[in-house]
């Protein structure tokens, strides 16, 4: 029984150079499956002995595992791209603009005190639309990358011009951006 708790462990150790996260993960489960073995034993003291022996094993594992996060910490692997739109800010030239020619076609509608009223709410509704067609003209495109860095954060890297990274290329931070491994 102990040999099977033995050679279990060291198959283990010797996937660590997969990735820091599936090793860990890997490594915490052979210990769940290592403790019901240990229950199996037939003395308490069997028991404790092989207890021990795959809470040290799995220390071993768990520590070879943050080691090797320590390999390259700025690489990481391309899960998606995605092109979004981002939206555009409207400034006070549509506003102006569009106020300015709501006003003019409010004023072209009735007399009086309504043509004032006319001329006021064309401005208004103007100067809305106005802001809103200013958006629209500046809105952009921009193609946000997402990696699952190495050490198992998720960042989103933003490009204004397509990188021509797709998902499951290898990638390494510099600087504020990615770079191909």
């Amino acid at each position: 029984m102990k040999k099977l708790l033995i050679a279990s462990i060291l198959a283990v150790a010797s996937h660590l150079s997969v990735a820091a996260d599936d090793a860990q993960k890997a490594a915490a489960a052979r210990y769940e499956s290592d403790k019901k073995l240990c229950a199996e034993e037939s003395t308490s003291t069997a028991r404790m002995q092989c207890l021990r022996d795959a809470k040290a094993e799995y220390d071993k594992a768990a520590g070879g595992a943050a080691a090797a996060a320590d390999v390259c910490k700025t690489c990481g692997t391309v899960k998606s791209v995605a092109v979004v739109e981002k939206k555009g800010e409207g400034g006070p030239v549509g506003m102006i603009a569009g106020g300015v020619a709501g006003a003019l076609l409010g004023n072209q509608i009735g007399s009086g005190t309504g043509r004032s009223v006319a001329t006021v709410a064309g401005a208004a509704g103007g100067a809305y639309a106005g802001k809103k067609i200013e958006e629209n003209v500046r809105t952009t495109k921009v193609w946000a990358v997402h990696v699952r860095m190495d050490d198992g954060a998720e960042k989103t890297f933003h490009f204004e011009k397509d990188p021509g990274f797709k998902a499951g290329d290898p990638v390494k931070q510099s600087g504020g951006s990615i770079v191909r491994r």
